[in-house]
């Protein structure tokens, strides 16, 4: 008799906290869905995405000059 109480016991145990976490997770997505449809509805468009232009562009030949320049000094500077 008193294991079957223990066993009862369990079970109900085990069925509370599969409905309490089954409900928290409820009210978790329910929550995140409002929040964002919330969101959608207060966030006004995006601004335009504005690229930068260099200050001083470099030619094609300038920039391979350069980047010839820097990978010569890096290996000339490993070698020692």
């Amino acid at each position: 008799m008193r294991d079957t109480q223990l066993l009862l016991d369990g079970l109900v145990l085990t069925g509370v906290g599969i409905g309490f976490v089954f409900v928290f997770l409820t009210l978790l997505v329910a929550s995140m869905t409002l929040m964002s449809l919330l969101l959608r509805r207060l966030a006004s468009d995006p601004l335009p995405l504005v690229t930068p232009k260099p200050a001083s562009p470099l030619s094609d030949t300038e920039l391979v000059a350069v980047i010839s320049t820097a990978v010569h000094r890096y290996r000339r500077h490993k070698r020692r």
